[in-house]
């Protein structure tokens, strides 16, 4: 007879941004084979959707502080990662569905696959398109022109890091920019005049810049803004807003490694 021992499983899958039709054959097949799902989706569509493909869905958006509770999100993150660890202890196959790519501005899933793994039990994450993705397209850029760089906006202000302002440089969660409580879910003007402050470093103020916001449904159209640097305190942001910065300057030659190579700079085109 065959143990029972360990013979749970957790695989963390990303529904893309766009309600059903983002997401890959693969992942919606863990979800369907699924003794449990959990997830953490934008709408009640979305919700429905994953219903619609498995009995046992249940929402993580209990473990967010509900009404005028004051919780650290840390709090909520740990909670939502028991409750994911307590299902697969239970030797039960365990799925975790989340908005857009699973691994990307998500430590639920890394968390709970890490917990997981120590534990003895499977665990792996299945790629979503990510909002990063739904940006290249929408806005028709090719970041392999110049490169790009990506930063979660807080982390950007907290942090000595130094941008590139000859590739795109993307600011992830400008809605919270500032915030280090984590308990709260907006910034506010003086924030990002700080932000506004810092990117002029690199940045002239009369630089354009775009805020994007990717579509949830089929029936809406992505959020693309052009605004000046200058006029970002002002703005209206939500929490899935993201800054993209365009280059300010172009791209400089490096004549002394061509030469090594043996390459002119009329090669380059």
């Amino acid at each position: 007879m065959k143990s029972n021992i360990n013979v749970g499983s957790l695989v963390c899958v990303g529904t893309g941004l766009n309600l059903a039709g983002q997401i890959s054959v693969m992942s919606q097949s863990h979800i369907e084979q699924a003794d449990v799902v959990f997830c953490l989706v934008p709408d009640h569509f979305a919700q429905s959707w994953l219903e619609s493909l498995n009995n046992d869905v249940r929402s993580l958006q209990c473990y967010y502080a509900q009404g005028d509770e004051v919780k650290n999100r840390r709090d909520s993150y740990q909670q939502m990662v028991d409750a994911i660890v307590d299902e697969v202890r239970a030797n039960k196959k365990v799925v975790c569905a989340l908005y857009g790519h699973p691994g990307v501005f998500s430590c639920v899933s890394h968390m709970a696959i890490a917990n997981v793994r120590q534990l003895g039990f499977s665990a792996k994450m299945e790629p979503g398109i990510s909002a990063e993705a739904c940006l290249w397209a929408d806005l028709g850029i090719d970041p392999g022109n110049s490169g790009h760089q990506s930063f979660e906006a807080s982390q950007f202000m907290f942090y000595c890091h130094t941008p590139d302002p000859t590739a795109y440089l993307l600011l992830w969660q400008i809605g919270i920019a500032g915030e280090h409580t984590m308990t709260q879910f907006h910034t506010n003007a003086d924030r990002l005049q700080v932000l506004v402050e810092q990117l002029s470093q690199w940045y002239p103020l009369e630089h354009e810049v775009v805020l994007y916001e990717a579509p949830n449904l089929p029936i809406q159209e992505p959020r693309i803004e052009t605004l000046l640097l200058k006029d970002l305190s002002n703005a209206m942001l939500t929490p899935i807003t993201t800054l993209l910065m365009p280059p300010s300057k172009a791209l400089t030659i490096n004549h002394a490694v061509l030469a090594k190579l043996g390459i002119t700079a009329a090669e380059l085109g």
